[in-house]
């Protein structure tokens, strides 16, 4: 069980290897991993030493036949890191009487992005080491100047944060870096002739920026767009406040009229909409920092170019210095002295070479395209973003009372709000007509395996499924 023979399988490099493994296999137990998050998160850093140890066990011969994938993870979390370096600028927060906030970050023009992408977010101030994914809102086709996400206060991250915007009235700035956007290379929500989406609680927010997507089509390219029905659970009535969210806040006014939308809100705690919970939406602005820069495409417009540059100019380097070194160095050693030389020793020169190999590379990409990135970040140093002048309390979270004055109707009147029931998701499902129906759900694992389960029922066929799932 000591053994670690230089030249062949070392057991004892197996067995720390399965150790690693095994705690962060245990660290994912459900109970576990939603219970203590900070022990889950930080115990998957021991990946990097389940590979090393991995690669000592296997030698390097054996561990290529994980190559290609390895070699592509080992890109991306290097670009990642480099991203990461950078604090962005948080333009504003707008805090929901949800205990719900969205974070307003300004962007470059030429980062585009498609609807239910995500980005990682890190805030230093309340966690230097956790980083947490969150479902894009914005839209880059309408707003080309900011990106924006919704976070729904839950963990002990999430309330940090919540609590520090909430609470603290006099800060000016927060530190934020992030990484990404990531999400689908394409989407299909046009193909059908009828959206329906289905959402529980902070579910909503990827459907958000699909009928955003869907606005910006049928107002600027006046396309056919799909009818959309939006079915959305909540547990109390403040959190009507995330219907809201739907509406960009623009200079350009986009009226939700053009679509054909339909909006099914379930309150399922609250029997009645309650007058006492009135909050207005607060709105924190900050003040920009010299070093803060807009969120921007880190490979900048033509990522896919760049990207396939990096991974075959960083292999091709890779190739010819581990040749150089298996004739001029392992060779001479091997034949000469006749010497075995060490099989560790040698798969330590292959993880060096190939971790310096895409350092270089990718550092000289990221470094060029930082300088465009410059010119178009000095460009928007005085962004400015138009301070919102609708309010939840004037718009569906008043729904009874102010329905008469507001300049935002349409949103209203395609709202019809259910007290104290959960929705009959089997009744409206087979009630909706077309001959091509795409159902998104996003919420609670039970609530999409029910309407997976209605869709997948054999009933009714024009129904076709798809679950969109953003929790670890």
């Amino acid at each position: 069980m000591v053994k670690w023979d230089k030249f062949g399988v070392s057991n004892l490099a197996g067995e720390i290897s399965l150790i690693f493994g095994l705690l962060m296999w245990i660290s994912t137990i459900p109970r576990i991993r939603r219970k203590f998050f900070d022990l889950f998160f930080y115990t998957h850093y021991l990946y990097i030493l389940f590979i090393v140890f991995f690669i000592f066990h296997v030698g390097i011969t054996y561990a290529f036949l994980m190559l290609p994938s390895f070699y592509l993870f080992l890109v991306d979390r290097y670009l990642r890191f480099l991203q990461s370096r950078n604090q962005v600028r948080l333009v504003s927060a707008r805090v929901l009487p949800c205990e719900a906030v969205e974070l307003n970050f300004s962007k470059a023009h030429g980062l585009t992005y498609n609807p239910t992408s995500v980005m990682f977010i890190n805030i230093p101030s309340i966690s230097k080491l956790q980083w947490h994914p969150f479902t894009i809102t914005s839209n880059s086709n309408l707003e080309h100047e900011k990106l924006s996400v919704v976070i729904k206060s839950g963990g002990t991250w999430t309330q940090k944060l919540y609590k520090l915007l909430s609470t603290h009235s006099a800060i000016d700035r927060l530190g934020v870096s992030v990484e990404g956007p990531y999400g689908p290379a394409s989407t299909d929500f046009l193909r059908c002739d009828t959206l329906v989406l289905i959402s529980g609680g902070s579910g909503i927010t990827p459907f958000i920026s699909i009928i955003r997507e869907l606005l910006f089509l049928k107002t600027t390219f006046k396309c056919k767009t799909p009818k959309v029905v939006l079915i959305c659970s909540f547990g109390t009535y403040s959190s009507l406040s995330m219907i809201n969210l739907i509406l960009p806040l623009s200079s350009t006014p986009y009226d939700i009229s053009n679509l054909e939308l339909q909006i099914e809100a379930y309150i399922t705690k609250d029997k009645e909409p309650q007058s006492n919970s009135h909050i207005d939406l607060q709105t924190k602005w900050f003040k920009p920092n010299p070093s803060d820069v807009p969120i921007y495409a880190i490979l900048g417009p033509n990522s896919w170019l760049w990207l396939g540059a990096i991974i075959s100019l960083s292999f091709i380097i890779f190739l010819i210095i581990i040749g150089i070194i298996g004739r001029y160095y392992i060779f001479p050693i091997d034949h000469n002295s006749g010497v075995i030389f060490s099989f560790h020793l040698k798969s330590f020169l292959h993880m060096l070479v190939i971790c310096g190999s895409i350092a270089i590379v990718a550092s000289a990409v990221v470094l060029l395209n930082k300088k465009n990135n410059a010119k178009e970040a000095n460009k928007i140093q005085s962004l400015e973003v138009s301070t919102p002048t609708v309010s939840p309390s004037s718009m569906i979270y008043n729904v009874d009372r102010e329905l008469e004055s507001l300049p935002c109707q349409s949103l209203v009147q395609a709202t019809n709000v259910h007290y104290g029931v959960r929705p009959d998701l089997r009744r409206l499902l087979f009630e909706i007509k077309g001959s091509s129906v795409k159902v998104l759900a996003s919420g609670p694992k039970k609530m999409r395996q029910e309407v997976a389960a209605i869709c997948s029922s054999g009933l009714v066929e024009n129904l076709h499924f798809e679950s969109i799932s953003f929790s670890w």
